[in-house]
């Protein structure tokens, strides 16, 4: 397991752009993100437990990134949550901003380099990037970030927005300023959390193809985060307030929260699997939890084409609101077939 690291994030760019490997790494459509602004909470732990909430979504590597001011402090490792943390680590993570993630599991490479939260340096400071979705012009993010001399240390398409940012601040812009112009480079699906020494970022493509949802921490201290489902919210005791729009990025410091539409042409385009798949039963998209979404389904397929059969078994987990909505409006018996290990 990788010791704790408190950073100056430079650590992370010796590598040459002659050793980084020809191919990026698979993509990883449902991996877990989270952030909280909270001066007077325990970020570290409330984070570790938001990704606990969200395991469902990522469970090949977790980390946490912390900011104390201006120092940085982060721990990431392969393995579950309640694997990679304990009370010992978690204390070691100090600050009032702090970004987690949770990497989905995939075909492709499977390194702690690989780990998030992605994390380089910049004029302004440390920057602390956590992605959900897939960029689709990496080869070309890639050409572009090298022939202006950037290290590449992982071979994910996260750590090529994070690079991205860092190369607009070093033309002189500030965080807003900086992200808003990498973000016009970058094409595909990303929901992203990104920490930094000023304050915390969350951000939406255009099409809003990953979730991401804002939520206040009631109480006199106060406090807002960010997750990739409200499930991350409630663990906590957080407040849901809305959804991250396509499009958008909130900026959120010790003045509140702010808005800014990035994108000219934002349009909506949720992907179908987080209602069918990813997602949480009981998390909420779009005004109705997950699980009553996927009860209708069942429901309108049985309405569709009900077969002559005995019983409606289905594939755990994500599969049982649909197996009970079918059995339901098909009259057939719903039963359990299979057991999840």
């Amino acid at each position: 397991m990788m010791s704790n690291q408190s950073l100056s994030s430079d650590q992370y760019c010796d590598q040459s752009k002659d050793d980084y490997p020809q191919h990026l790494d698979k993509p990883e459509e449902a991996c877990g993100v989270f952030g909280i602004y909270a001066p007077e909470q325990d970020v570290a732990k409330l984070t570790y437990f938001g990704l606990f909430a969200l395991q469902h979504r990522g469970q090949e590597s977790s980390g946490i990134a912390t900011f104390d001011d201006k120092q940085l402090h982060v721990y990431k490792d392969m393995g579950l949550v309640s694997q990679v943390f304990n009370e010992e680590i978690l204390d070691q993570l100090p600050g009032q901003i702090a970004v987690g993630h949770n990497r989905y599991s995939t075909t492709g490479s499977s390194h702690i380099a690989n780990a998030q939260p992605a994390v380089v340096e910049t004029p302004l400071g440390p920057l602390a990037l956590a992605h959900n979705g897939n960029l689709v012009n990496t080869i070309q993010l890639r050409d572009d970030l090298l022939k202006h001399n950037s290290n590449l240390m992982t071979t994910t398409d996260s750590e090529l927005i994070a690079l991205g940012i860092a190369a607009e601040v070093n033309h002189g812009k500030g965080w807003l300023e900086a992200a808003m112009s990498a973000f016009q480079s970058c094409q595909g699906a990303f929901s992203l959390v990104i920490g930094t020494p000023d304050g915390l970022m969350g951000v939406r493509d255009p099409n809003g193809i990953r979730p991401l949802v804002i939520g206040t921490l009631g109480g006199n201290s106060g406090g807002y985060v960010l997750a990739s489902e409200t499930c991350g919210l409630d663990i906590i005791g957080a407040d849901y307030l809305r959804d991250v729009e396509p499009g958008e990025l909130v900026w959120i410091n010790d003045e509140g929260i702010a808005s800014f539409d990035w994108s000219q042409k934002p349009e909506r385009k949720v992907c179908i699997f987080e209602m069918i798949y990813f997602a949480r039963p009981d998390s909420i998209m779009d005004d109705q939890t997950v699980f009553s979404y996927r009860l209708r389904l069942g429901r309108q397929l049985a309405k569709e084409s009900t077969p002559d059969a005995d019983m409606v078994i289905a594939v755990p987990d994500s599969g049982v609101p649909a197996a009970i909505g079918f059995s339901r409006e098909s009259g057939i018996p719903y039963g359990e077939g299979l057991i999840k290990k």
